[in-house]
This record gives C-alpha cells, structure tokens and sequence, in this order.
C-alpha cells in the first residue's frame, strides 16, 4: 500500500473493525489488534524508530522520502537508479544482444550454448559496470537496494566484489518488475515505498 494512503485506510480499518484495542511493536512490525479482535500487521519498507505514539510514528516514517538503490537485469537488458523518494536523481539503462534459444542438435547445439553463455557472462560484466558507477558512490547514503528481473542474473552481478557495500544494502523480496526499461525503473518507487500490510480477520483465526 502506497504509505500516503495509509492513514485514511486505517480509518476505514477502525469504522469496519472497531476501536483499536491494543497497538504494539513486534520485530520491527506494528501490530494492531481491533475491537472484534481482528489483527492488522503493518511493515515499513524502510527501518523505523518506534516513537512514543507507535502508530503515529509509524505512519510519518513510512512516508518520509528514503534514498534508495534500484537495479534491474534480465537478459540482454539492465537498468540502474538512485531514488529520492520518488525522484529519479541518477540512472542508466542499457542492453546487449543475447541469442535466444535453437532447435538445433549436436555441435551446433552446444556452439550455441558456449555462445550464449559467454553472452549471458558479458551481461553480468556490464551491468556490474554500471551499477559500481552509476550506484556505488551513493553507496553510504542510501537506506536499502531494491532489486528485480532475473535473480541468478542479479545475484551475479552482486557477487562482483567492487559491489559488496551495496549487496549489503540488499533488500527483500525482489520487485515484480518486467524488461528492464527506463519506464519500468520509473514505476519503482511504487513498488518500493509500499508498506506491507497483513490483515487476519476473526474467521481466518486458526
């Protein structure tokens, strides 16, 4: 859920629900326990500091603009992005040709296979390339890496060392995004920013 809708959901949790009886910290999750005992568990997208007023603070660090680290790859095609909020500051977005798949049999066959994976192997390489420039320096200022495509192919290019302070910023689970395109990393914020939220009612209680 986008974190700028949250209150007046939460409005309409309580007229549905009743009064909130019981709000409380768990594991870095706000749970909230309604009158008719329904529970709703709300996680942030980013690390938060319980305040005082749990739900309040919740609810003001969840829609404070984060820095963050986006990077996208499937095969042939990468993108890469630091977000301020919901503002694009920096990217890039490239590609490199891999042969799809042949019906060809024996030598040819396993030609191909060499070639496409010394092509997959030069994806990996070059979209390493770009996230150690374009991400890598923003590395100290940025709360969290979000990452999406292929997950072998992004677990490669995270496994190249130069990246490790940014592997270390990694965060799950992955975006659901599809090819890779300057449009698809803009859409990110949306699915980065969300809050996480889990609704158990009465009847679904075990």
């Amino acid at each position: 859920m986008a974190p700028e809708r949250l209150g007046r959901w939460l409005d309409g949790v309580a007229e549905r629900h009743g009064a909130f009886a019981e709000v409380s910290e768990v594991d870095g999750a706000v749970r909230i326990r309604c009158a008719d005992i329904t529970e709703v568990t709300l996680r942030a997208p980013f690390g938060w500091t319980p305040g005082p007023a749990l739900l309040s603070s919740f609810t003001v660090e969840a829609q404070r603009p984060a820095r963050a680290a986006v990077l996208l790859v499937r095969r042939g095609r990468w993108a890469t992005g630091i977000f301020d909020g919901t503002e694009l500051v920096v990217s890039k977005v490239d590609a490199r040709q891999v042969q799809g798949r042949t019906a060809a049999g024996g030598w040819s066959q396993q030609r191909f296979a060499r070639r496409r994976g010394n092509q997959t192997d030069a994806v990996v390489q070059h979209a390493a390339e770009t996230a150690a420039r374009v991400l890598l320096p923003h590395a100290d200022s940025v709360a969290a890496l979000f990452t999406g495509g292929d997950r072998g192919l992004v677990d490669a290019v995270l496994s190249d060392p130069r990246l490790r302070p940014l592997a270390a910023l990694r965060r799950e689970p992955a975006l659901d995004v599809g090819e890779p395109t300057k449009a698809v990393l803009l859409e990110t914020p949306r699915l980065f920013r969300a809050v996480d939220v889990h609704i158990v009612e009465p009847g679904e209680k075990a």
